[in-house]
């Protein structure tokens, strides 16, 4: 594996944190909730032998700003632009797993020239989301609701932010022995930094916004190849969706693939298998 960098940048307005490895055509991976970019440990150490990996911690997460304001999705996927733009990329391919897929997404369709392809992991799209809400959906979506909460969230969570993720990565997960105490620990320690749960809750609480920006261009297709991964042991996504049909109304150039023996934190879960899904769908990148 490349020797990992940690770096810092200023652009769109906030200092943004990120490891990078490896050279060649460049590859960004953007994290989910609730994880940073420890969450691609096992991606990198693959594709950086072969590409340039990029993977930020987006804004509210890790060690990059958290902001106030600016998680709407649109703002995000600029976050990534102006990086781009810092860095001279002119085009990636992106991944990006929950959250980040959410951003990845967006980027696609805001920034189409900078892009050559693009990875969604377990995750379905704002606006569907929205539309499909039900009863059922909310028994699994509950956290949604909680987070979009003013301040009470943040009060419960404090000092109990173990608790609050120890939850997620049991509940979410299909293969819990993938994470190790240190893994754990590590995220427990990022999210105990000033201003990261709210950072990471802002990132939800800019739901309506992101409805609203998804639904005025819902009609735009993707143009770019991509691919779709979920972890198919997991209630919220695989087990609930029909997944193919629900990116083929975001992509006509598409690739499906329901990860065995994964929940939701499907990169972390089953990595070999990501690993290798990610190398092949990559194959023809060169930058």
């Amino acid at each position: 594996m490349s020797k990992i960098q940690s770096k810092n940048i200023q652009a769109n307005g906030i200092n943004q944190y990120f490891i990078e490895a490896g050279e060649g055509a460049p590859v960004v991976l953007l994290h989910g909730f609730p994880e940073t970019n420890y969450g691609w440990r096992h991606q990198i150490a693959a594709l950086s032998r072969q590409y340039r990996v990029i993977a930020p911690d987006l804004r509210g997460y890790g060690k990059t700003d958290k902001p106030v304001d600016g998680y709407d999705k649109r703002n995000m996927a600029l976050d990534l632009r102006e990086l781009m733009r810092a860095l001279s990329l002119e085009k990636v391919a992106l991944v990006g797993h929950d959250r980040g897929a959410r951003v990845a997404t967006r980027f696609a369709k805001d920034h189409p020239e900078a892009l050559d392809r693009l990875v969604v992991m377990d995750n379905v799209p704002t606006r569907i989301v929205a539309r499909e809400f039900n009863a059922k959906m909310a028994k699994v979506y509950w956290f949604f609701m909680f987070h979009l909460v003013p301040d009470l969230p943040e009060a419960l969570i404090e000092g109990r932010e173990e608790a609050w993720l120890r939850y997620f990565f049991s509940a979410w997960s299909h293969n819990k022995a993938a994470f190790t105490k240190e893994d754990i620990a590590t995220y427990v320690d990022a999210y105990r930094q000033p201003g990261a749960v709210r950072g990471a809750l802002a990132d939800y609480r800019a739901n309506s916004v992101d409805v609203t920006q998804d639904m005025a261009d819902a009609d735009t297709k993707i143009r770019v190849p991509t691919l779709s991964l979920w972890g198919a042991e997991f209630d919220g996504v695989g087990k609930m969706f029909d997944m193919p049909a629900v990116w083929a109304e975001m992509a006509d150039d598409l690739r499906t693939y329901a990860v065995p023996g994964a929940g939701h934190l499907v990169q972390e879960e089953q990595p070999e298998i990501v690993n290798e899904l990610l190398l092949d769908f990559l194959k023809g990148w060169n930058g």
